[in-house]
């Protein structure tokens, strides 16, 4: 939620404060709960800045003297004004794309109701009217670029108008006067088209009139001709041409700065799923009857992800400096950035202090961050940091794929479909869920013993759950 605004000092807070010291003078009147110069007060003014132009001096008994020649320069107004500005984002982010004014000019607004969205390179912000009114100007358009701390639009502070409580309403009564009408026209046109087709007579006129311009409209130049397909139709070829946004920009930079930076390289694996499909089979109802959370696969990947991190500390490092790095960063803890796959982009929401958490404590987490980037609410804190990636592509049925390191990371795992395969257990041939597993990983870091050394801790930790507990 954007932070509320403070609201400019403008000339109708000194008239406030006014009544406060001369209250029961006979210059003044309250109205409502704002007090206001009387009819008596504006004509006194009036004659003595005709006679006079320094500022009038007028006495109240009992009170100081009040340099009140402000009243004859400026209009009384009842109500302020306001600027809603750009809200601060975060630290990172100093700018954005105004992607829509959800109020227009004249529309009345609640406090902390939104007025516009922004959009930046890792989420969308909204704007909120700092305190009710009603929008007199917009200053600038949709799809500009706006910064922290620019004026969107002013409100005029106060009570919505009388006029505009009574729109809601007319606008709703409009379209059910308008419902009965709407199939009495296709009727008249069915009618009017059989009644040719009655007589012949009449029709004869008709169909003559529209033999010519089709015998013309048929007969197509010969340069149409020369474009129609083989099969004797016509092609009709578009394009559209859509700008990007800046999500996509921004991710398309990252992916693009990852391969240029990082000396990429990947490793794969097959694990058997079958241990860890009956371990979900046997605990998922009691678990999801105590806690409320759906166990899957996800957690238990994770938990062995860190588990391996242990034999091989380097996973969960970094390269960092200037140039491309020249220092190496070592973690005692694990923040797990899980892949998740929006309508407006890739985002990798974090799953903090993971050495810290159980299965279900994992899962839950990650259930939680995956609600908010369906529901467009992720924050910048929300995917801030992370120390190792985890993507699964197998929801959307890849077989296998080779990740992109999401820097400064060091290395990303990537999850695959499950498949029935025929394969060796214990001299023979057997039937059972395979997943093929994909480990990135910067090889400037880390070498090929230590991925391999990882991700085969992985696939002993997954074919028997039980290791874990001893990890």
């Amino acid at each position: 939620m954007a932070s509320r605004l403070p609201l400019p000092r403008l000339p109708e807070q000194r008239l406030r404060a006014i009544p406060r010291v001369a209250h029961g003078s006979r210059y003044l009147s309250t109205v409502g709960r704002r007090n206001i110069a009387s009819p008596a007060l504006c004509r006194h003014l009036n004659r003595s800045n005709r006679s006079s132009t320094s500022p009038l001096q007028v006495p109240v008994s009992g009170a100081p003297r009040f340099d009140l020649g402000f009243f004859g320069r400026h209009q009384v107004r009842t109500y302020a004004d306001s600027v809603v500005k750009v809200p601060q984002m975060a630290e990172s982010i100093t700018e954005g794309t105004l992607k829509q004014f959800s109020k227009q000019v004249g529309d009345y607004v609640e406090r902390d109701e939104e007025i516009a969205t922004i959009e930046t390179d890792k989420i969308d912000v909204s704007v909120n009217a700092p305190e009710s009114g009603t929008i007199k100007e917009l200053l600038v358009n949709e799809e500009d670029t706006v910064t922290v701390g620019q004026e969107l639009a002013k409100l005029e502070l106060g009570g919505a108008p009388e006029g505009k409580k009574d729109e809601p309403s007319q606008e709703k009564k409009e379209p059910a006067a308008e419902k009965p009408k709407a199939p009495a026209e296709p009727a008249q046109e069915t009618k009017s088209t059989e009644k040719p087709s009655s007589s012949e007579k009449p029709a004869a006129p008709a169909s003559e009139s529209n033999k010519k311009p089709t015998s013309e409209t048929s007969q197509p130049p010969a340069s149409e001709a020369a474009k129609a397909s083989p099969g004797g139709r016509e092609e009709r070829r578009s394009t559209l041409q859509v700008k990007m946004n800046r999500m996509r920009l921004r991710i398309a930079e990252r992916l693009k700065q990852s391969q240029n930076t990082a000396a990429s390289l990947t490793t794969f694996n097959e694990v058997d799923m079958s241990s860890l499909m009956d371990f979900r089979k046997l605990y998922k109802d009691d678990v999801l009857k105590k806690t409320g959370v759906k166990l899957g696969f996800m957690s238990a990947f994770s938990r062995a992800c860190v588990l391996a991190m242990k034999d091989v500390p380097a996973v969960n490092a970094s390269i960092e400096g200037p140039n491309g790095g020249d220092t190496i960063v070592y973690r005692d803890y694990v923040d797990i950035s899980v892949a998740v796959a929006t309508e407006k982009g890739l985002v990798t929401p974090v799953v903090r202090n993971a050495e810290a958490m159980d299965l279900v404590g994992i899962e839950k987490a990650i259930a939680n961050l995956g609600k908010k980037a369906r529901d467009n609410k992720l924050t910048i804190e929300d995917m801030a940091g992370g120390s190792f990636t985890i993507s699964n592509g197998g929801v959307f049925g890849s077989l296998m794929g080779t990740p992109i390191i999401n820097l400064p990371q060091t290395a990303v795992l990537g999850l695959h479909a499950i498949k029935d395969k025929p394969v060796v257990v214990n001299g023979k041939i057997e039937i059972r869920p395979m997943m093929y597993l994909a480990l990135t990983y910067d090889h400037r870091l880390l070498d090929g013993r230590e991925a391999v050394t990882f991700l085969v801790k992985i696939k002993e930790y997954i074919e028997d759950p039980r290791r874990m507990l001893l990890g």
